[in-house]
């Protein structure tokens, strides 16, 4: 019995030293503002979010920093992680610019006893293809102000509205929906539904009643009262060319100008969508302008007004948190700042990206003055700083401080001959090298040399060069793929549509009671879905959609134009590219068009197929939702990988006059007899090559970019890393140390920017002052080498001295 007695009170203790050194290694990590609100995250969910209280459904506003600045957009770079919100806040601008003008360009047309408003299902799918295009959006919808929507989809229903109007489409997870047999998750399938079609008596499933408790994005610019003034929305110039070469100047309202405060986007506080799809989202939310009340025939009481609102939502947890501490790149507000675990000592917190609302999206560099130890490689990554004991983090992930700092010079010299020359042979393209568009093709490429060419070709020197020298080799716009992605969804956003529209909505099918199908496209519609594009995305400088032969209603071709030739303004252009019938101007011939034309005529086995489980209301009124007639359906469209993206060209006789990089991707429709898919047409956005960052660092050998490898780092002791934001120029990455090396200047940076690293070079070149030979890093812990070595002298010295006189 005493034994046993022991071994049961040993075993006790041994399990409580270990539940204590278990529970105790990560005491140092003490609760923080992430620790809030992932127990906000979990504690909602789709089982009490209806009892959860209000403040409870809704995150702080600092939840989500660094949201993109209208303002800053084309002054300052949008950081990597914040690009799917940038595009987020575009798509909802582009929406209301579309939804604006189209509810506005009746005042184009003739006075009918009938309502040029588009259909239900027109609304329905444009938003289904907001969201099938793009990944990162999670839901998309139009609310309308009470009494405010007209609509084409009822029999007799000229001047009358709906009591209300939402519709909304968001994406479901089909892992166990019955049409995938697979059981695998494809996020092709779309929940779209009318949250106006409810009972009058429900005021709990009315998105516009403070009852219907998430409804921050209505209230952000609904109800607009505007009462005796016509000047209170900002206007929007537009000027169109048909294909009868007849003009016309169209002014409509549309959201606030971007130089306006608060600007046309408000972004919500991160919210649970209970009810609905019930995840944590962010909605970003942009007025609709229209003319409100029509057709009174008293002009002077018609005013514009917010009738609507375009609300595009995505993830909360698919957004970059940044748990650095506040200072100039993290100026806040921000709800994580200070939450990361770098030791603030000897190391700075630096933020990554791609990690979403988990801790860890961050790295720790060394402070100015330190060095990382010789047997780290790169910075002390944060997820593994934030999973480490406190035995490893008390210990571990500190750097060193650098021995001896050295100035920074102030007088500068010229190189001497033999270092200038051991400079140029490692850059022989700077020896002998070819001006003009010839410096494109050598075999050694001198990107000085080629970048002068391409910045001097512009609208008054373009005349002079052959047509062949104005269209570049397609690795001179490398990164364009990536940086451009988000405009190249904006036209695989409209070609979906357009797939979806013509393969959905059938013109001549006959509903019961007083429902009407949808109208077939018109000319308004293409217009002002192109010209959105334009006004949307301030990147995009031209956007152009491409029918093919015989395949637009009533239309031989029909080619909308819009572009733009100012960054900054409010006046736009469309051309209908029909009206140039020569043989070589015809839209149909552009490589482009052909291209795609020729991939996509026969086999259509790789496009997407995307499924709708449509709800549409039960009669004017609403009422209640009913499925539609054909439940669930789909459509085939493609993605943005079946796109084509061409060679950067200067079109001297263009509209728009500058290197232009255009994506274009097709859409697809069915043929006359409704039994196989066929090739309609494409949709193409160009974009200023200008606006590119290059990227001179090295990279695999089957990359095709013209200007890797053409950095000046020192890459015996440093390597080159790629900086974001300096656009078309040299210059565009740092030269870090390598592992084992320091950087040896008193100085607020630990490594040499590629500007100065080039301006240094050219020095050399122009054989001038220079201190390009002293952008090199130290090997770490040369300076108590060479203390050591004195003291060894000495000792060595002090030996032999004592040597002689004694012997």
């Amino acid at each position: 019995m005493f034994p046993s007695t022991i071994l049961g009170r040993s075993y006790l203790l041994f399990m409580l030293v270990l539940a204590v050194g278990v529970f105790a290694q990560h005491e140092w990590q003490a609760r923080d503002a992430f620790d809030e609100i992932k127990r906000q995250f979990d504690k909602v969910n789709a089982d009490n979010c209806p009892i959860q209280h209000h403040s409870d459904l809704f995150m702080p506003m600092d939840a989500v920093s660094h949201k993109p600045d209208i303002k800053e957009i084309n002054v300052n770079p949008v950081f990597p992680n914040r690009t799917a919100l940038l595009h987020l806040q575009n798509m909802a601008l582009s929406r209301s610019f579309f939804w604006s003008y189209i509810l506005q360009s009746r005042f184009i047309r003739p006075a009918i006893n009938d309502t040029y408003d588009p259909g239900m299902m027109y609304y329905f799918l444009s938003t289904v293809a907001d969201v099938s295009a793009n990944p990162h959006i999670n839901a998309s919808a139009v609310y309308f102000s009470p009494n405010s929507s007209y609509s084409s989809s009822y029999r007799g229903f000229f001047n009358k509205t709906f009591p209300r109007f939402g519709p909304r489409t968001f994406r479901l997870d089909d892992f166990n929906d019955p049409i995938h047999l697979q059981k695998i998750s494809t996020w092709n399938t779309f929940d779209v539904q009318d949250l106006g079609a409810h009972h009058p008596d429900s005021i709990s499933k009315d998105y516009t009643h403070d009852l219907y408790k998430i409804n921050e994005w209505y209230r952000a610019w609904l109800p607009d009262n505007v009462e005796g003034r016509h000047d209170t929305k900002i206007t929007y110039q537009v000027e169109i060319r048909y294909a009868n070469n007849t003009n016309e100047t169209y002014t409509f309202h549309g959201p606030p100008g971007s130089e306006e405060n608060p600007g046309p986007i408000k972004f919500t506080r991160p919210y649970f969508d209970c009810g609905r799809s019930n995840k944590w989202l962010v909605a970003a939310v942009v007025p609709i302008a229209d003319i409100y009340p029509r057709h009174t025939q008293f002009r002077h009481i018609e005013y514009p007004k917010y009738t609507a609102v375009s609300v595009l939502e995505m993830d909360f947890e698919r957004i970059d948190i940044n748990q650095c501490p506040l200072g100039e790149g993290n100026k806040g507000p921000n709800h994580f700042a200070d939450t990361a675990r770098c030791k603030k000592e000897t190391t700075e917190c630096e933020p990554l990206q791609g990690w979403g609302f988990r801790r860890g999206g961050y790295q720790c560099r060394c402070k100015p003055g330190f060095r990382l130890p010789n047997v780290v490689r790169r910075p002390y990554l944060g997820e593994v700083v934030e999973r480490a004991s406190a035995e490893q983090y008390y210990n571990e992930y500190d750097c060193l401080k650098i021995g001896w700092i050295q100035k920074l010079p102030i007088q500068w010299d010229k190189a001497s001959y033999h270092v200038r020359q051991k400079y140029l042979d490692r850059h022989p393209e700077y020896r002998n090298y070819t001006t003009g568009s010839r410096s494109l093709h050598a075999e050694h490429l001198n990107i000085d040399q080629a970048l002068k060419y391409i910045h001097g070709v512009n609208y008054r020197t373009c005349k002079n060069f052959h047509p062949q020298d104005l269209i570049l080799r397609g690795d001179v716009s490398f990164g364009a793929k990536d940086q451009f992605e988000n405009e190249a969804k904006m036209a695989v956003r409209l070609a979906n549509f357009i797939s979806a529209f013509l393969q959905v909505s059938d013109p001549n099918e006959v509903y019961s009671g007083k429902r009407v199908a949808d109208k077939p496209l018109t000319e308004d519609q293409m217009i002002g879905e192109t010209l959105a594009i334009v006004l949307g995305d301030s990147k995009v400088w031209s956007a152009t959609m491409l029918w093919e032969r015989n395949k637009f209603t009533n239309r031989t071709y029909f080619a909308p134009y819009a572009y733009k030739t100012e960054l900054n303004t409010r006046k736009f252009k469309v051309e209908d590219l029909a009206r140039l019938n020569k043989t070589h101007e015809l839209y149909t011939e552009k490589k482009y068009f052909k291209f795609l034309k020729q991939r996509w005529n026969t086999n259509f086995d790789d496009l997407e197929t995307f499924y709708m489980k449509i709800k549409i209301r039960h009669n004017e009124t609403g009422e209640y939702q009913q499925k539609y007639e054909h439940y669930p359906n789909s459509y085939r469209a493609a993605n943005i990988k079946h796109g084509y993206w061409t060679q950067p060209q200067f079109d001297c006789d263009g509209y728009v006059k500058k290197w232009l990089v255009t994506y274009a991707v097709p859409f697809f429709g069915w043929d006359s007899l409704k039994v196989k898919l066929e090739f309609k047409g494409v949709v193409a956005v160009s974009m200023d090559m200008m606006q590119l960052d290059i990227n001179q660092c090295p990279d695999w050998y089957y990359e095709p970019n013209a200007f890797k490898n053409t950095h000046k780092c020192d890459e015996q002791s440093s390597y080159c890393v790629p900086i974001m934001g300096r656009g078309y120029e040299t210059g565009g990455y740092k030269c870090e140390c390598l592992q084992g090396y320091e950087y040896p200047f008193e100085d607020l940076i630990t490594y040499y920017d590629g500007q100065l690293v080039e301006a240094e070079y050219q020095n050399i070149v122009a054989d001038v002052e220079t201190r390009y030979d002293m952008f090199k890093c130290r090997l770490a812990g040369a300076s108590g080498l060479q203390s050591a070595l004195g003291l060894v002298v000495a000792l060595i010295g002090l030996t032999l001295t004592l040597l002689y006189r004694f012997s």
